[in-house]
């Protein structure tokens, strides 16, 4: 005799979705969290000092507890450190062509990222995309703890790349290619994040990106004229 039941398949396939939409709501849930309280430990560092201020401070204007912040930032420079840069590189990456220049790849999903993230940089009209990373850049510049582990970040972008070039890289000389040319399209990114925060955010960041790529590689490294 059958086990079959009529309609168990179409309540299993409910149940599957109804667990996936609790889990994709738990996600965004976390994600909104982790957004506001790193929003709010800027805002905190900007105004009161990045060593005066507490883990403790950031979770009481959160409305959290310490551990909750810790849960989402292991460390208080992670606070100012954790972004969304490395996913948005990578994802750019992996949609190039292998058949296009590494560097020009690597360089238009730099430049592609920052757009995202600044909302564009309009000159005169600061997004609130463009003040929170100026507000970072300028803490991990003035802050000697966050300009030592900034080094960290780095490298983690650095291997999100070569990770997003997948089989490319499956051979050592492939990989160390890929490695000195994400090193050397960053240390170009590194000087125009410098220059964008030392001219308060007036210049257009991805523009400002591409000048440096184009200074560095030549004209052809990136899909975009440099911006005036």
């Amino acid at each position: 005799m059958s086990d079959y039941q009529p309609g168990s398949h179409y309540q299993s396939d409910r149940v599957y979705q109804m667990v996936g939409q609790h889990s994709t709501l738990r996600a965004q849930r976390r994600a909104e969290t982790q957004r506001t309280i790193q929003a709010l430990a800027v805002r905190l560092f900007v105004e009161r000092g990045y060593d005066a201020t507490t883990v403790t401070d950031i979770a009481e204007a959160a409305g959290v507890s310490p551990m909750t912040v810790y849960r989402h930032f292991p460390t208080k420079e992670d606070l100012v450190l954790v972004d969304q840069k490395g996913p948005l590189v990578a994802e750019r990456i992996a949609a190039t062509s292998p058949a296009q220049p590494l560097v020009r790849r690597i360089s238009g999903a730099l430049v592609d990222a920052a757009a995202t993230l600044t909302g564009g940089g309009r000159p005169d009209d600061l997004a609130a995309g463009d003040a929170f990373l100026l507000a970072r850049l300028r803490l991990m510049i003035s802050t000697p703890a966050l300009r030592a582990r900034h080094l960290d970040s780095h490298y983690a972008l650095q291997q999100a790349i070569v990770d997003a070039l997948g089989d490319e890289v499956a051979d050592p000389d492939a990989e160390f290619r890929a490695r000195a040319a994400a090193g050397a399209c960053l240390a170009a990114m590194h000087t125009a994040l410098v220059r964008w925060a030392e001219d308060d955010g007036r210049t257009e960041l991805p523009g400002l990106i591409a000048q440096a790529l184009v200074a560095a590689f030549g004209a052809d490294a990136v899909d975009i004229g440099p911006a005036g």
